[in-house]
């Protein structure tokens, strides 16, 4: 359950958005929108050391040095499951051929199968929304499907890195180099808003005490006469 960790250790310690992220499996932006309030999910957290995948020690190493990459202690009991198709939650599952349509679009050289995967639907629903026969095809908007919480950023890396590596498609640097202009932007862009939002409670605060003061006054003042 890496999201409900990364949920606690956000919550609970004082560790940076790179160890959590780097500890959980999770992309660093990930964190970042847990922390900001800014995920399309709300997670419960779940305690990593009363599971025993890590101690209070371990935690105080990584707080007092940002560098420390977190050890697990003991790793997390597995969950069999059957084979089958991913499973997505219902209030996620009407967000999926948006997600199919974002990678169609942007990542053709991602196969049918591996979109199956990565979504959790069927090569048929793929077909129908590529095509355009889809019966809501009007309603379709392509966007991505981590940001709709279908994937993780991790898990699109991957399957796009591979599905390259398959076409042939050699990588030149440039998309890592936007990917940390995008991801510098986006926690810029965060932490501007975060600024912005405590002016605005700082700056209503003191509208409210000078309000209070005035009918005060005015309470005093007609008390008097």
């Amino acid at each position: 359950m890496p999201h409900a960790t990364a949920s606690w250790l956000v919550d609970n310690t004082g560790l940076t958005f790179e160890q959590i992220a780097e500890f959980c499996g999770l992309h660093m932006l990930e964190v970042q929108a847990m922390a900001d309030d800014l995920a399309s999910s709300k997670y419960t957290g779940r305690d990593p050391v009363r599971s025993g995948e890590l101690t209070m020690a371990e935690i105080e190493k990584g707080q007092d040095d940002p560098n420390y990459r977190l050890k697990m202690h003991k790793a997390p009991v597995t969950v069999s499951r059957t084979k089958g198709p991913r499973y997505t939650p219902v209030s996620k599952r009407q967000d999926k051929p948006d997600g199919i349509a974002w990678i169609l679009r942007n990542h053709p050289e991602i196969s049918d199968a591996q979109i199956g995967k990565l979504i959790g639907t069927t090569r048929t629903t793929i077909a129908a929304i590529r095509d355009r026969s889809h019966w809501n095809i009007g309603n379709i908007q392509p966007k991505d499907p981590v940001t709709l919480g279908l994937c993780s950023q991790r898990e699109l890396d991957a399957i796009v890195a591979k599905a390259a590596k398959r076409a042939g498609i050699e990588d030149d640097g440039q998309d890592d180099a936007r990917l940390g202009d995008d991801r510098e932007a986006l926690i810029e862009e965060l932490r501007a808003e975060r600024e912005a939002a405590a002016r605005a409670a700082s700056e209503a605060a003191q509208e409210a005490e000078v309000a209070a003061w005035l009918e005060a006054k005015r309470a005093a003042e007609a008390a008097g006469e």
